[in-house]
C-alpha cells in the first residue's frame, strides 16, 4: 500500500507539472520534426565549381546533380574567385594538365569535387576504351571485307591461268587509332591541406556552443538558487537597483565565463592541434560574446523556472535547436523558411563568425556584423532581465 501510495503521488505531481509533461511528450516530437525537414532539405549538396579553359569533354564528364559548373573566362584568378564567389573549387587547364584550387573550408564540398572530378575523368577514359574499341571493330570488319574480296580475285586469276590459289600476296590495310587524351591533376588547397578532416572545420562551432551551453546553464541555474534560497529577494528589499543587481551577476558570472572559454579554446589549439588560419584573440572574443549572450539568456530564462529541474527543461526547446543552425549543417543548403527561422538564433551568427576566422582567415572587419548581432543580443537580454527582475521586488 505505500509502494502505491508513493505511485500515486508521483502521478499527481507530474499530471500537476504541465511543463514537465510538455517536455516529455512535445519536446522529443519538436527536435524530431525539425531534424526532418533539416536533414530532407539539405540531403542535395550541390558544391559550386569554376572552370576556365577546360576541354568541353570534361566539362560534361564532371557535372551532376551534386555540382554546380560556372564558366570563366582565361584571365580569371582561382583564389580570387574562390574568395570572391564562394566557390568549392576552381579548376584550370593548360594541355593536359588540370590545376585544381580547393576552397577547403567544407571538406564535405571538396570531397564532392574530388569524386565528381575522378568520376568525371574515370568515365572519359572508359569512353574512349570504348570508341577505341568500336573504331578497332569496324577496321576488322573492312579488312575482313578487303580479305575475303582478294581472295575471290585471286581465286578467279588462278583458274584463269592454272595457278594456285593463295599464291599470290596478300595486302591489308592498318587502321592507325588516335590515343585518348590523358589528363593529369595538380590540386591546391586555399585553406587547410589535403589531411584538413571534418573535425579540423567543425571545431570552431563547437567550441562555440559548448561554451554557449555551459554558461547558460551554470549562470541559469545559479541566480536560480540565488531566488530560491531568499538571497535575491534580499537584494531587491535594498535600495540596489534592479539595474545593478544584473550588472553585478554579468560581470561576476562573465569572469567565469571568460576564464572558461580561454581555457576551451587553449585546450582545443594546444591538445587536438587544430590548425587555425585566423587570429587566435578573434575567436577568444567571439566565444566570449557567445558567453555573454548565454549568461543574459540563461539569466533571463531562469526566471521562469522554478527548481534546476524546470531550468533543464528550456535546453531541448532553446539550445539544441540552436545546434542544427550553427553551421554544422550548411544553412544555405536548407529550405527558405529554415533560414529565415536561423535567423533567430545566437550561435547562428556565432558559428559564421567561428567558421570565417578559423577556415578563412577573415579579419575583424570581416565579422563585425556577426559581432554586432551579438552584442545586440546582449543587450536585448539584458534589458529583459532588467524589466523581468521588477517581479521580484517586493517593497
Amino acid at each position: 500500500m505505500r509502494v502505491i501510495a508513493i505511485f500515486k503521488r508521483v502521478l499527481r505531481e507530474m499530471i500537476r507539472d504541465k511543463r514537465t509533461l510538455a517536455l516529455m511528450f512535445l519536446a522529443p516530437l519538436f527536435i524530431l520534426t525539425l531534424m526532418y525537414f533539416l536533414f530532407n532539405t539539405s540531403s542535395d549538396t550541390v558544391a559550386k565549381i569554376g572552370v576556365s579553359r577546360v576541354d568541353t569533354t570534361v566539362v560534361k564528364a564532371i557535372k551532376n546533380k551534386h555540382v554546380k559548373i560556372t564558366h570563366y573566362n582565361a584571365n580569371a584568378t582561382a583564389k580570387d574567385k574562390v574568395r570572391e564567389d564562394n566557390l568549392a573549387a576552381f579548376i584550370k587547364q593548360r594541355d593536359g594538365k588540370l590545376t585544381v584550387t580547393y576552397q577547403n573550408s567544407q571538406p564535405s564540398d571538396s570531397a564532392l569535387v574530388r569524386q565528381a572530378l575522378q568520376g568525371g575523368l574515370t568515365k572519359i577514359k572508359v569512353q574512349a576504351l570504348a570508341a577505341a574499341t568500336q573504331a578497332q571493330k569496324k577496321a576488322l570488319q573492312q579488312q575482313a571485307k578487303v580479305l575475303k574480296t582478294l581472295v575471290a580475285q585471286q581465286q578467279k586469276m588462278a583458274v584463269a591461268q592454272g595457278a594456285k590459289a593463295g599464291t599470290m600476296p596478300i595486302q591489308s590495310q592498318q587502321t592507325k587509332l588516335k590515343a585518348p587524351t590523358t589528363y593529369s591533376i595538380t590540386s591546391h588547397y586555399l585553406y587547410g591541406s589535403s589531411d584538413s578532416t571534418f573535425f579540423d572545420t567543425f571545431l570552431p562551432i563547437l567550441l562555440g556552443f559548448f561554451v554557449f551551453f555551459f554558461v547558460f546553464l551554470i549562470s541559469g541555474i545559479s541566480l536560480l538558487n540565488e531566488r530560491t534560497t531568499g538571497t535575491l529577494t534580499r537584494l531587491l528589499a535594498t535600495p540596489i537597483r534592479r539595474g545593478e543587481i544584473i550588472t553585478g551577476y554579468l560581470m561576476g558570472y562573465g569572469l567565469f565565463a571568460l576564464v572558461q572559454t580561454v581555457i576551451t579554446v587553449t585546450f582545443a589549439l594546444t591538445v587536438f592541434q587544430i590548425h587555425m588560419i585566423g587570429s587566435v584573440w578573434l575567436i577568444l572574443l567571439i566565444n566570449f560574446l557567445l558567453a555573454l549572450v548565454a549568461l543574459s539568456m540563461g539569466i533571463f530564462v531562469s526566471t521562469f523556472a522554478n527548481s534546476e529541474f524546470q531550468m533543464m527543461q528550456f535546453i531541448p526547446i532553446l539550445v539544441i535547436p540552436q545546434v542544427f543552425f550553427s553551421g554544422l549543417i550548411p544553412v544555405d543548403q536548407m529550405a527558405n523558411w529554415l533560414q529565415w527561422i536561423a535567423h533567430i538564433f545566437p550561435l547562428y551568427y556565432g558559428g559564421n563568425a567561428l567558421m570565417n576566422v578559423a577556415t578563412r582567415g577573415v579579419g575583424f572587419a570581416g565579422i563585425a556584423v556577426e559581432l554586432g548581432i551579438l552584442v545586440l543580443f546582449a543587450v536585448l537580454f539584458t534589458v529583459l532581465n532588467v524589466v523581468g527582475m521588477k517581479r521580484y521586488r517586493r517593497v
